[in-house]
């Protein structure tokens, strides 16, 4: 079955680093647009950072930018977002999210346009 399994979220305190990964199975050998939302309580998922599909290149919302770094292995089949200096704005739950399907736009900072979605990770940050 075609999946995505994030992990690596829990609580830090202001100024900490996390690092979250997402694993890709069940898509073969090829590599797709990957980007990364997350959702805070009572809004709709937001854009963060999406990443090419050989890599080479990264987009970072505003918000973020500086802050996190997000990579990929393709042999390995991983996504990561590396989070430094995190804010206790940062808090919330974050989704790893696959484009497989061809299309004629790249609207990599919608949401609805990936295909697939991981069940998320929570990322708490305190003061």
């Amino acid at each position: 079955e075609e999946q995505l399994v994030e992990s690596g979220g829990g609580s830090v305190q202001a100024g900490g680093s996390l690092r979250l990964s997402c694993a890709a199975s069940g898509f073969g050998r090829d590599d797709y647009r990957i980007g990364w939302f997350r959702q805070f309580p009572g809004k709709e998922r937001e854009y963060v950072c999406a990443i090419s599909k050989s890599g080479g290149t990264t987009y970072y919302d505003d918000s973020v930018t500086g802050r996190f770094t997000i990579s990929r292995d393709n042999t390995k089949r991983l996504a990561n977002l590396r989070m430094n200096d995190l804010k206790p704005e940062d808090t919330a739950r974050y989704y790893c999210a696959m484009k497989k399907t061809r299309t004629m736009t790249t609207d990599l900072e919608i949401a609805a346009w990936y295909d697939y979605w991981g069940q998320g990770t929570q990322v708490t940050v305190s003061s």
